[in-house]
């Protein structure tokens, strides 16, 4: 065994398991914890976390089903099938899973003043508050996010990951909190650490 476990504690050794957005992998001989998540710049970022924190992760609602008898059942981002969801739980929101046992704990609701996580298109990686959504019928609907510093943008529904109830994240940030700097303002932050090197 690798002692490298993907999606912990469910699969012990399996390192070959694929992983993606907010996944849980353990490493056994260090104690050592990590989350996937993005970075600004759109790429996979593994994120330490706590062995409290690995416990768990966030999983976007995909769709809403009935299934054979009549059992409602919910489909997350990552492909998890839940039977007897919370009946309040809808399209888009994002529900906090026990990955030990499969259960739902809590969930988040895709509405205004809640903190997001953009997975996908220009904007991938940055962290903001939702401020509103346009309604497109026949087209993509769009949301408008505000990031920390006060910046604004616009993404597609479907790319917005809601990661907490208010301005409190349910899961730890990594460094830079989701904030995407201009080419100025990244080449002075390089500029003022080299400074400090020296």
């Amino acid at each position: 065994s690798s002692g490298i476990n993907a999606e912990w504690p469910l699969r012990p050794g399996d390192m070959c398991f694929p992983t993606g957005f907010q996944d849980v992998i353990s490493i056994d001989k260090t104690g050592e914890y990590f989350r996937m998540l993005f970075d600004v710049k759109g790429r996979f970022l593994i994120h330490r976390i706590k062995k409290d924190e690995a416990a768990y992760k966030l999983c976007s609602v995909k769709s809403l089903n009935t299934a054979a008898k009549g059992v409602p059942t919910l489909v997350t981002h990552d492909g998890r099938t839940i039977r007897y969801p919370d009946p309040l739980v809808k399209v888009y929101d994002t529900i906090k899973l026990d990955i030990a046992t499969g259960k739902i704990q809590d969930f988040i609701r895709f509405e205004p003043g809640n903190l997001a996580y953009i997975t996908g298109g220009q904007n991938c990686g940055r962290i903001g508050i939702i401020t509103h959504r346009e309604k497109h019928p026949g087209s993509f609907d769009i949301v408008h996010v505000k990031d920390s510093v006060g910046h604004s943008f616009a993404t597609r529904l479907s790319n917005v990951f809601p990661i907490g109830k208010g301005k409190q994240a349910w899961i730890s940030l990594p460094r830079g909190k989701g904030v995407r700097l201009s080419i100025a303002e990244e080449r002075d932050r390089k500029l003022a650490q080299k400074a400090k090197e020296m």
